[in-house]
C-alpha cells in the first residue's frame, strides 16, 4: 500500500481507483467521533468486495463462544460491537443506469482524508453510457460538536449530457458482522417508518437489548439553489428511503446534504428515540451544512491543540503521526466512564470492539499527556466499575477472598476472550491495570482518586498475586508457573520475568499507599479496610514475603534478564535470518514451529524495562536491548514504540528512527498486511510516545518534568504539546537546542542533564543541547 497514499502532512490522498485494495482503504479512510465511528464505505452503490461496517460505542453482542470441549473457567461468550445499520448510503441512478463504482469504468478517482477538520471526501468522473461523462463530488463528516450527528453532502453533474437524476438517501439495517461465529444477526428491526422528507429504522440487538434508531432528513440544491421537488417515501423489510428526481442540463449541477441522527439506549430511553431524533434533525437543518461543520472543525481545533506533533523535514513522519492522533481522538473522547478502546476502534471487526490491557499500557499514558485530567480518569474509573466482575472472573478460577483478575477482552467486565493461553495464562493484565493506576496519579497529582478507588483495585489485584505465587522448595523462591507474558509466542512457560516483575512491584506499591493514606487520611483508610474484609497484619506479611523471594530469571554470563526459565534452551538466531517469504511467520508457520523457536512477537523483559526504567543504568537497558530486539519480529502492532523508546534511551538515534517510522506508518504502509480488518488504534499511541518520551526523553520525577531530547538525523526540528498536572506546555527541538514554552499560568519546572530549570506562566525557556 506504500505507493498508493500520497505523503501529505495533514491528509491521506489515494490517487486512482484500487478495487483491490478496497478494503484496506475503507480502514485507512474511516471517520468516528467517540460516539459512533464508519468505515470508508461508499455512498452510491458498490458490488465490488466491502466490509460494511457502521459502529456505535458501548453496544456490544455477546456472540457464541467457538470451543472443541469445555474448560472449567471458560467464558460463555466471545462479546463484539454488532456492525450497525448502514446510514450512509444514496442510491444514484443517471437516466436508468444505476451508479456502481464496480461496474462502471471510473476516471481522476480521488478520495481524501483531512485530518486537521476531520472529514473524508471523494472526488470522480464516472462514465454510465455511450461517451456519457458525470461528475461526483461526496463529502461527509461525523460531528465532533454534536456526537449524534452524521452529515453528508453528494454532489452530481452531468458533463456533457442532459439527464434525470435520481437520489435515493436510505437507512438499511440487513447488516451482519463477518466474524460471527455461528452466522447470526445481530440485530431485529423494532419499528420503521418512511415519509416525504423523513425516515428511521430502529432496531435492537439480541440478547442485550440494545436499541438505536438511525433517522435521516435532507435538502437539494441546484446549482447552488435550494429546490423542495416531492420525494417519494419507500419502505420494505430492513430499509426506508425517500427517491428524489430532478432533471438536470448538461453542466448543471445536483445536490443533496443527508443529514442523519442516531440514537442509542445507552443515552435515551428507547420510546423517546422517534420524536427527539425528528427533533434533532429539524435543528441540524435548521442550522444547515455550513455551521455544522463550523462547530465540528472548532473541536477538531481544540483538539489539535492540545496533542499536535509537528515535524520538520520529514513529511513521511509527520504524515503517519498526526494519521494516528487523529484516528485516536476520533475513537475515544472521554466523555463517558463505560467506555474503552478497541483495539481496531471503528475501523473493522477483528477483536471484536473489546477492551484488551492495550488500554493502560499504551493510550492512557497519551491521553494523560493530551486531554484534560477527567479523560484518563474516566478510563480508570471503566475499570473499577468492573472489579466486582474481576473479582467473580478470579472466583471462576479457584481464586477466593476478594483477588481480582482483570479480564483479557471484556465489555462490561466479564472475561470474553477463550484461548486458553490468553484467557488463563496472559495475567499480567492486571499488573498494566496497577501501573496505569500509579502513571495517573505521578502525572495528574490527583491523590483522591487513590483514596476513592485506586487502593481498593490495588488490595484486589495484590490478593490475586499473593494467590497465583506458589513457593518453590528446589529455589527457595517465590515462583509463578504456567504464564504467558507480553511475547504470546511462548506460552505456558514459568517464570515470565515481566509477569514476575510487575507482580512484586504490584505488591510493593499497595503496601506503599496503605502507608501514605494511613498518614493522610486515615479514615479513608479505615472504610477500605473495613468494605475489603482486609486483614492487614496477615495480607501485608504475605505480600512482604512475596516481595523479598520472588524469582527473577537471570543470565550471569550475559548479565541480562531471561524472558523465562527455560529460554536459554531455545536456539538463538536473529529475526534477519527469517526468509523474506516467511514473515510475518505467524501467517508462514506452524503454532508448534512458533513456540519452540526463540523469536518474539513483542517487547516483553523490554516491556518491563521500559515501565520500570529508574531501576535500570543505561547499560543494563542497552545489554537486554541488544539482545531481545534482534529476535524480535514487530509481528504485534505494540512492538515497535517500546522499543524506540528504549533505544533513544540507549543513545541509538538511527535504531530509534527505524522503529518509530514503522510503527507511525504501521497502517498507511500495512506493515503486517493485515489492515483490510481495521487499523490498530490502540498502538496508535505509542507512536506519539516513542517521540515524546523517545527522542525527546520525557518522564516524570516527583514534582518534575525530566527532558532528555534527541533529534533524528533527518529531521530539523520537532515540536509537540503535552500536559502535567496544571500546567500544558510545548516544547520544541532542534540540533542546537530546545525550548519549552509554559502555556499555562502555574510555574513549570523541569531538569534537564542535572540541572533545574523554572518556567513562570505564559512564559518560553530556551536550552542549549549538550
Amino acid at each position: 500500500m506504500k505507493s498508493l497514499f500520497k505523503t501529505d502532512e495533514w491528509q491521506i490522498i489515494e490517487e486512482g481507483f484500487h478495487p483491490d485494495i478496497n478494503r484496506e482503504a475503507e480502514s485507512v479512510f474511516a471517520i468516528g467521533n467517540g460516539y459512533m465511528g464508519q468505515r470508508a464505505n461508499m455512498e452510491e452503490k458498490y458490488s465490488g468486495d466491502s466490509l460494511q461496517g457502521s459502529y456505535l460505542a458501548g453496544i456490544y453482542y455477546p456472540d457464541k463462544t467457538k470451543v472443541g470441549w469445555w474448560k472449567v473457567g471458560y467464558p460463555e461468550y466471545f462479546a463484539k460491537v454488532p456492525n450497525a445499520p448502514n446510514w450512509t448510503g444514496i442510491g444514484v441512478q443517471i437516466d436508468n443506469t444505476e451508479i456502481d463504482l464496480a461496474k462502471l469504468r471510473v476516471e481522476n478517482f480521488r478520495r481524501v482524508l483531512n485530518m486537521k477538520e476531520g472529514y473524508l471526501s471523494r472526488e470522480f468522473t464516472v462514465l454510465p453510457g455511450k461517451g456519457k461523462r458525470v461528475h461526483v463530488q461526496t463529502f461527509r463528516f461525523l460531528s465532533m460538536a454534536e456526537p449524534d450527528l452524521g452529515i453528508i453532502r453528494y454532489k452530481v453533474s452531468p458533463l456533457n449530457f442532459n439527464a434525470t437524476i435520481s437520489f435515493t438517501p436510505f437507512i438499511n439495517s440487513d447488516v451482519r458482522n463477518e466474524d460471527t461465529n455461528f452466522g447470526e444477526k445481530f440485530w431485529k428491526d423494532v419499528h420503521s417508518h418512511s415519509e416525504d422528507g423523513f425516515a428511521f429504522i430502529t432496531a435492537r440487538t439480541l440478547r442485550t437489548n440494545f436499541v438505536a434508531t438511525f433517522a435521516f432528513t435532507f435538502e437539494l440544491r441546484k446549482n447552488g439553489k435550494r429546490i423542495s421537488p416531492a420525494s417519494e417515501p419507500l419502505s420494505r423489510k430492513s430499509y426506508v428511503a425517500n427517491r428524489i428526481q430532478v432533471s438536470l442540463k448538461e453542466g448543471d449541477e445536483l445536490e443533496i446534504i443527508k443529514y442523519v441522527n442516531v440514537l442509542s439506549s445507552l443515552y435515551l430511553p428507547a420510546d423517546q428515540h422517534v420524536a427527539e431524533t425528528r427533533k434533532r434533525l429539524g435543528h441540524a437543518a435548521g442550522r444547515g451544512f455550513g455551521r455544522l461543520f463550523s462547530s465540528h472543525v472548532k473541536e477538531w481545533t481544540r483538539i489539535w491543540g492540545t496533542s499536535d506533533v509537528e515535524i520538520e523535514g520529514d513529511p513521511a513522519a509527520q504524515q503517519g503521526i498526526r494519521f494516528n492522533i487523529f484516528h485516536l481522538n476520533q475513537t475515544y473522547t472521554g466523555k463517558d466512564e463505560r467506555l474503552n478502546i478497541g483495539p481496531k476502534g471503528f475501523t473493522g471487526e477483528k477483536y471484536g470492539g473489546s477492551t484488551y490491557w492495550d488500554t493502560e499500557a499504551f493510550v492512557l499514558p497519551f491521553f494523560l499527556k493530551t486531554a484534560p485530567m477527567k479523560v484518563s480518569r474516566n478510563l480508570l474509573l471503566y475499570r473499577y466499575k468492573h472489579l466486582g466482575k474481576s473479582i467473580e472472573n478470579a472466583r471462576k478460577l479457584g481464586f477466593r477472598g476478594g483477588a481480582a483478575l482483570y479480564p483479557m477482552v471484556t465489555m462490561n467486565g466479564e472475561e470474553c476472550h477463550n484461548e486458553w493461553e490468553i484467557t488463563f495464562e496472559e495475567i499480567h493484565r492486571n499488573g498494566a491495570i496497577a501501573f496505569a493506576i500509579f502513571n495517573y496519579i505521578r502525572h495528574t497529582g490527583d491523590f483522591g482518586y487513590m483514596k476513592s478507588y485506586g487502593l481498593e483495585v490495588l488490595i484486589a489485584l495484590s490478593r490475586f498475586w499473593s494467590q497465583r505465587v506458589s513457593f518453590s522448595e528446589n529455589l527457595g523462591k517465590f515462583v509463578i508457573l504456567g504464564v504467558t507474558g507480553p511475547n504470546e509466542y511462548e506460552n505456558n512457560v514459568n517464570n515470565n520475568w515481566y509477569t514476575n516483575t510487575i507482580a512484586a512491584w504490584t505488591l510493593s506499591y499497595t503496601i506503599e499507599n496503605i502507608g501514605i493514606l494511613r498518614k493522610k487520611d486515615p479514615s479513608s483508610l479505615s472504610r477500605i479496610f473495613s468494605k475489603t474484609g482486609f486483614r492487614e497484619g496477615k495480607e501485608i506479611r504475605r505480600w512482604k514475603e512475596i516481595i523479598e523471594l520472588m524469582h527473577f530469571p537471570r543470565d550471569e554470563k550475559r548479565k541480562i534478564f531471561l524472558q523465562q526459565d527455560g529460554f536459554l534452551d531455545k536456539e538463538l538466531k536473529p529475526a534477519s535470518s527469517i526468509p523474506a517469504g516467511q514473515r510475518p511467520i505467524n501467517q508462514h508457520w506452524s503454532w508448534d514451529r512458533i513456540l519452540r523457536s526463540c523469536y518474539i512477537k513483542q517487547a516483553d523483559v523490554l516491556q518491563g524495562i521500559y515501565f520500570f526504567e529508574d531501576r535500570f543504568d543505561t547499560d543494563t537497558i542497552k545489554r537486554n536491548f541488544d539482545f531481545y530486539e534482534p529476535i524480535t519480529v514487530h509481528e504485534s502492532s505494540l512492538s515497535a514504540c517500546i522499543h524506540s523508546i528504549l533505544a533513544a534511551r540507549t543513545g541509538n538515534i538511527g535504531k530509534a528512527y527505524e522503529l518509530y517510522l514503522r510503527t507511525a506508518r504501521l497502517d498507511l504502509d500495512d506493515y503486517n498486511r493485515e489492515v483490510a480488518d481495521g487499523l490498530h488504534i490502540t498502538s496508535m499511541a505509542g507512536t506519539w510516545l516513542a517521540i515524546v518520551e523517545g527522542f525527546a526523553g520525557m518522564r516524570i520525577s516527583g514534582e518534575n518534568i525530566i527532558l532528555k531530547p534527541l533529534i533524528p538525523v533527518k529531521w530539523k526540528s520537532y515540536t509537540f504539546r503535552a500536559r502535567f498536572r496544571d500546567n500544558l506546555f510545548k516544547v520544541k527541538v532542534t540540533r542546537k537546542w530546545f525550548e519549552i514554552g509554559n502555556q499555562s499560568s502555574t510555574l513549570l519546572k523541569f531538569l534537564y542533564n542535572g540541572s533545574r530549570y523554572e518556567v513562570p506562566g505564559r512564559s518560553e525557556v530556551r536550552v542549549n543541547l549538550q
